[in-house]
């Protein structure tokens, strides 16, 4: 007599561990797919092989799901780079550009990237979100790279700059190219090549921060 089969568990049964990671996982997919607003729980279940009951144990609602999507998928980039310029010994120059790369490599080109687009895009109807990406992300980025632009500047590596301003300014091409892949890339006939529009946006930067040789500026003062 044949032994009994022994019947296919479902995936939460055989992957208890792995639950939070795989409902994160969907949701991203999810949110970025749909946006916000469009993205069930339902859905979300389904994709990542759970019961919704199952989803309800480790999240209480779709917002709390959206923050641990945040939280699981931004902040560590987030803190990556935070690392990285509190133990950098290069220079200023090569470390925006480390940052500005290792950026791409972990958030530019994956699924995430399509948060910020949800945010700008959904921020008024669900201005909590909006509010809690502000202070968890945007305020911690700015952060970041501020504190960059100021190491630069006391080494007088990079130019005297008005910092508070050109963070803002220095970071905004970079959401532009997030939110254009996540929306006019499909259907636009002159889409950016990533890799060639962050060398010319680092080109541009850094050029435009470099602190000019004293013959430089002596040849400028000539000038005048």
């Amino acid at each position: 007599m044949n032994a009994p089969r022994e019947k296919s568990q479902p995936r939460w049964t055989r992957r208890k561990d792995a639950r939070p990671e795989e409902i994160i996982a969907a949701a991203l997919e999810l949110f970025v797919e749909r946006g916000y607003a469009s993205t069930r729980l339902d859905d979300v279940a389904a994709r990542a092989g759970v019961s919704k009951g199952t989803l309800y144990l480790y999240f209480e609602n779709k917002e709390d799901l959206f923050k641990a999507v945040v939280r699981g998928n931004v902040l560590p980039v987030l803190q990556h780079g935070e690392l990285l310029v509190e133990n950098f010994s290069g220079s200023s120059a090569d470390l925006v550009r480390q940052l500005v790369l290792g950026w791409w490599e972990l958030t530019g080109s994956t699924k995430v990237a399509g948060i910020p687009k949800l945010i700008i895009a959904e921020a008024g109807n669900f201005p909590d979100l909006a509010r809690f990406y502000h202070d968890e992300v945007i305020l911690r980025a700015l952060s970041m790279f501020r504190r960059v632009l100021r190491r630069g500047v006391e080494a007088g590596e990079f130019r005297e700059v008005g910092v508070d301003n050109l963070v803002h300014v220095a970071l905004a091409p970079l959401v532009m190219l997030a939110v254009w892949r996540h929306s006019f890339a499909c259907c636009s006939r002159e889409q950016p090549e990533p890799e060639n529009y962050l060398e010319s946006y680092l080109d541009m930067l850094l050029h435009s921060l470099r602190n000019p040789q004293p013959t430089e500026k002596k040849h400028a003062r000539k000038k005048k």
